[in-house]
């Protein structure tokens, strides 16, 4: 099976924002990654696992289509690392997460397949649709913003940034 260009630079562009992510986490022990920096609640362990999270939820959403609300989407604990959580079985949570979206993307026919979303409590009234292409594009989006929020935690933590760190 061929992959289209397009596919190939979404997916790619996913890629570069989750090796930022791991950039900001590498060389962290369990007690940082658990640790609040900042006003927020965030932790680098939480926002590891809300990512492993968001990524195994929206590829079923994108490979199933079918409106079911995934298992532990709407989870708020998916946000902190919990007790006896470990930031190396966080990480290899979201590299298999990683895994899945790239087998699912690579495998879909087209980027264009209308999907049903879940009901959620911010859902509009009427059933919602999204393209595979606009799930991949928000997993991009949620990524970054994530990675960015992971660097200012970092950075709070003990200077360190991914800039740097490159």
């Amino acid at each position: 099976m061929t992959t289209s260009p397009e596919k190939t630079d979404l997916s790619q562009a996913l890629a570069e924002q989750r090796e930022l992510l791991l950039i900001t986490v590498r060389g962290l022990t369990d007690a940082q990654a658990a640790r609040r920096t900042t006003a927020s609640e965030l932790t680098l362990g939480g926002i590891v696992k809300h990512l492993a999270q968001g990524e195994e939820a929206w590829t079923q959403i994108m490979t199933e289509g079918d409106g079911e609300l995934p298992d532990g989407m709407l989870d708020m604990g998916q946000y902190r690392m919990a007790e006896g959580e470990t930031l190396p079985a966080l990480l290899e949570r979201y590299a298999a997460a990683a895994r899945a979206t790239d087998e699912a993307v690579a495998g879909l026919p087209d980027l264009g397949r209308s999907v049903l979303l879940p009901t959620t409590p911010w859902s509009p009234p009427e059933p919602e649709y999204w393209s595979a292409r606009r799930i991949l594009l928000h997993l991009i989006r949620e990524t970054a913003q994530h990675a960015g929020h992971a660097d200012i935690v970092r950075e709070a933590l003990d200077g360190a940034n991914t800039t740097a760190r490159r």
